[in-house]
């Protein structure tokens, strides 16, 4: 739900409107409009959106329960809270039945208050997030392509996951990114900020390695005076994130005193500056990232369940590099022209055979490592064309022998009796051709053996076959 949209108050007493609108415009609820004459809400509804009615249920000319029912045929998305001094078990059972949310009776405690409008929030939300997931995984058409402008991919499942950024994107739900190290989970980070049209600032901090007092002080804080040390006032990046996003990378190696405070900032959207008793209101979106199995940090202790749950209404898994091959060559052609860019030279041409030693090739460093690899490939190239030889030796494929790279025979042959040596020779030449697509040089390297070497086997084996 798009946190711009007001709570609507409608009660025919002044003073009520007034304390109400106060108590949820210092909880952190700031947008807030009253109305004391209820034939104005219909006319008004019909042509400003709204997160949350709350309706007094006496008031003249058009009754609370009334108005109820006219909400709820007409404009079924918006949650209604009823307010009444009337403590009636039917009555309240009628217009829950009626499609009410809650029934808050007169005078009502601040805290209760606030609770039911944010729990009612957070239902026009998720029914917010069904609509846009439904539209957004139906529409193969991306509606913002240009928040995704910082990740190079046309694979057909990464499409599918730009759409479901797209879809969560204006919840203020916080969202959980898991990845292997290298995927990018930053950039996807970024992509959730960009697509989701937030007017603030998108604020990036790694928290791993952070004690208890420095985690509190970088996002929340300090007043002047609050620790030793402390000569000015500090605002944390919570406070810069205000209106925008904050992203907490490396989220599973959080301490968990530290844990305890983000859930806290989590569920009630308010935080503690160090020194200071009054809580400030945050309304952020949160955003976080690990490479960690936070499931089996649950079970070892080192993770809170309520937090990972917390984390996990929106869950984006970014795929390995080696599960979306079909984006080698667009990645590579990408990073060839920024290490030209910066080096100062003429982008070099790609030959194919690149293209071919990279597919058989399992990247346990991901984008990051393709990209250090085109970088110092670059770097070295002397020619017009990319050398292979770099490729070889980050692959690991420099100076590997014939016995250190060949397979048992028993791993060859499911037969009972061993296979000999030039039935596992050629067996072994025959796969390593199959994975490099028929290119011999990308064969050759897979083999431990220079081009020429396998070209003398394969000419031996035909001349055998005749």
């Amino acid at each position: 739900m798009n946190d711009t949209l007001p709570v609507l108050l409608v009660d025919d007493e002044s003073q009520i409107l007034r304390s109400t609108a106060l108590a949820l415009r210092t909880s952190g609820i700031a947008n807030v409009v009253t109305l004391n004459d209820s034939r104005e809400v219909l006319p008004y509804l019909a042509e400003h959106p709204v997160a949350v009615a709350l309706l007094d249920l006496n008031m003249p000319h058009i009754g609370g329960e009334t108005l109820l029912q006219q909400i709820a045929e007409r404009h079924p998305e918006i949650p209604v809270i009823i307010m009444t001094a009337a403590n009636e078990i039917e009555l309240a059972v009628r217009c829950m039945r009626t499609g009410a949310v809650d029934y808050l009776v007169k005078p009502v405690e601040k805290t209760r208050l606030v609770s039911a409008v944010n729990h009612a929030m957070e239902t026009r939300s998720l029914r917010d997030e069904i609509d846009h997931l439904r539209h957004g995984m139906l529409s193969r058409d991306l509606q913002k392509p240009d928040a995704f402008r910082h990740i190079i991919s046309d694979n057909e499942a990464m499409q599918d996951l730009f759409r479901y950024i797209e879809a969560i994107s204006r919840t203020s739900q916080p969202v959980l990114i898991t990845g292997e190290t290298g995927t990018g989970k930053e950039l996807f980070a970024r992509a959730v900020h960009l697509a989701s049209g937030r007017s603030g600032e998108f604020i990036a901090v790694t928290v791993s390695g952070l004690d208890d007092t420095t985690f509190s002080d970088t996002l929340f804080g300090h007043k002047k005076g609050a620790f030793t040390g402390a000569e000015q006032k500090r605002e944390g990046l919570i406070a810069s994130a205000q209106n925008g996003t904050l992203f907490l990378d490396e989220i599973g190696d959080l301490s968990i005193p530290s844990q305890v405070k983000l859930l806290r900032l989590l569920q009630e959207r308010e935080y503690y500056p160090l020194g200071e008793d009054q809580p400030r209101i945050s309304n952020a979106r949160v955003v976080v990232a690990t490479n960690v199995d936070l499931k089996k940090a649950i079970e070892k202790g080192e993770f809170r369940q309520d937090l990972y749950f917390r984390l996990k209404p929106h869950h984006i898994h970014v795929p390995p590099l080696r599960e979306r091959i079909d984006d080698i060559p667009a990645l590579v052609e990408c990073f060839c022209e920024r290490a030209a860019a910066e080096i100062g030279i003429t982008p070099p041409n790609i030959p194919v055979a690149l293209y071919q030693l990279l597919n058989t090739y399992t990247f346990p460093g991901n984008v990051r490592e393709l990209e250090g690899m085109v970088f110092d490939a670059v770097a070295r190239q002397k020619g017009a064309t990319l050398s292979l030889q770099s490729f070889r030796t980050a692959m690991g494929l420099e100076n590997v022998s014939d016995t250190a790279s060949a397979p048992k025979p028993e791993d060859l042959f499911n037969n009972e009796r061993l296979p000999t040596l030039k039935e596992a020779e050629d067996a072994l030449v025959q796969a390593a051709l199959k994975k490099a697509d028929g290119n011999q040089g990308v064969a050759a390297s897979l083999l431990g053996i220079t081009r020429q070497a396998l070209n003398k086997r394969l000419i031996r084996a035909r001349d055998q076959e005749k």
